[in-house]
């Protein structure tokens, strides 16, 4: 099992109750704040929106996103 480097935990921690994207497996674009993540990278998203289809997105609210499927995490762009 993968564990967090100290940067990334402190990099999340940065971002907890910031607007974030998060591209997970099979291409799925989400867009939500950063309410809380564990050591095994699963999020706590809140306000969330499903941005795959970006002329459609889609409002999911609070949602808990697994850490397996998550290929990156970035702030939203400006």
């Amino acid at each position: 099992m993968r564990q967090m480097s100290e940067m990334t935990i402190e990099i999340l921690e940065q971002n907890l109750g910031k607007v974030v994207l998060v591209h997970l497996r099979g291409r799925k674009s989400l867009r939500g704040r950063l309410k809380g993540f564990d050591q095994h990278l699963n999020l706590v998203l809140e306000e969330t929106d499903d941005t795959t289809d970006i002329e459609n997105p889609k409002k999911l609210g609070l949602i808990i996103v697994r850490g397996d499927n998550v290929v990156l995490i970035s702030p939203p762009p400006r």
